[in-house]
């Protein structure tokens, strides 16, 4: 690895670990870059996925106050998304790479046109938001249950997928159900992770560097973040996707 390498991927990590935190799309930003420095597909969702941990507990540290009374609905959805993303791991590793990298790059574009229509999207769940339910249901929980399968096998645009349920189903202000998603999504990465540590190849020096960056990221996401302009955020996260499906399919 190249210092050039080992600078880009810290960085790649910086930016995933505050846009997690902020929206929940980071994988977008790490795995392409892992894939133009030469690492296979698995290799580098595998190592991407280890190497975001740390940025999901300093993202959430950071909303700690909108955690605050929401202890018995967290460790509820919190067994649907570790159940989830032991599945989604096990998937992974028990599918074939080349199957790997025929889904993802579908994966990916959902995720791109998800991030394209979240205001409108957010606008929507706002208008059917329940009102007077807090306590998640069967349809929240096997939401919860499926993004943990999709983020154990990939999870790029994972925390909008379960940010987008969390909001139809309970009556809840945004930010306090962003802070939930970010501790779903940081334990589906945390329970992947360990199957993946035990099982799978880890790239240990890029994995690493994502983790540097992602602890730093999750603290500037919860800090700054929602200043960031949302268009041109979601116009970097388009970009570096459409990079990532030519990267896959080249």
């Amino acid at each position: 690895m190249t210092p050039f390498h080992a600078i880009a991927i810290f960085a790649a990590g910086i930016v995933a670990g505050t846009i997690n935190t902020v929206v929940g799309s980071g994988t977008l930003f790490t795995f392409p870059v892992l894939l133009g420095f030469g690492y296979p597909p698995v290799v580098a969702n595998v190592s991407n996925t280890v190497g975001l941990v740390p940025g999901s507990a300093t993202g959430a540290l950071g909303y700690r106050r909108e955690l605050a009374g929401q202890r018995g609905r967290v460790l509820t959805l919190a067994c649907a998304s570790v159940i989830g993303g032991i599945i989604g791991a096990v998937l992974l590793l028990s599918l074939p790479a080349s199957a790997f990298k025929d889904i993802v790059p579908a994966f990916i574009a959902i995720a791109l046109v998800l991030i394209i229509i979240q205001p409108r999207l957010s606008a929507l769940l706002a208008k059917h938001r329940p009102h007077g339910r807090d306590r998640p249901g069967p349809f929240v929980l096997l939401g919860v249950l499926v993004g943990g399968v999709y983020g154990g096998y990939f999870g790029a645009a994972q925390g909008i997928m379960v940010l987008a349920i969390l909001s139809l189903s309970l009556d809840d202000e945004l930010q306090r159900l962003n802070a939930v998603k970010v501790i779903l999504t940081g334990l589906v990465n945390l329970v992947s992770g360990i199957v993946f540590i035990f099982a799978a190849h880890v790239a240990w020096g890029a994995a690493g560097l994502i983790a540097a960056g992602s602890l730093l990221g999750g603290v500037i996401g919860a800090r700054y973040g929602r200043r960031l302009s949302p268009t041109a955020l979601r116009v970097v996260i388009v970009v570096v996707g459409i990079t990532a499906i030519v990267r896959l399919l080249a």
